[in-house]
């Protein structure tokens, strides 16, 4: 079992930025490729970015792409989601997730999910 906990939400304006944090708990981090999806009101849950294992392969939905970050600190088991230059349609519960498989963008590749943290963007 692997447990994700997400925290860095909160109430922004446009173009403001967040740093999301998501810290694993259980096995091995280093086991997992993870990623950030996220979810609005009436709406189904979206990918937003991916990074493997070691770091170095990262990928981004289109509507993100060049605004937000995906990183993550293997010794620290955490991954986090850089995000600049907020608009309000970036509004959502936010959800970190890892996967036993390689960077995917599928929700269902994600075996493990965190709580959620909310982010609002206000116009």
């Amino acid at each position: 079992q692997v447990q994700l906990v997400e925290s860095g939400g909160g109430l922004v304006q446009t173009g403001d930025s967040l740093r999301l944090s998501c810290a694993a708990s259980g096995r091995p981090f280093i086991n997992y490729a993870m990623g950030w999806f996220r979810q609005a009101p009436g709406k189904e849950r979206e990918f937003v970015a991916t990074v493997g294992r070691s770091g170095d392969s990262t990928q981004y939905a289109d509507s993100v792409k060049g605004r937000f970050t995906i990183s993550r600190d293997n010794a620290k088991n955490t991954v986090y989601l850089q995000m600049n230059n907020l608009k309000p349609e970036d509004t959502a519960v936010y959800y970190c997730a890892a996967s036993a498989w390689f960077t995917s963008t599928r929700s269902n590749d994600y075996i493990y999910w965190g709580q959620g943290t909310q982010v609002t963007v206000s116009s």
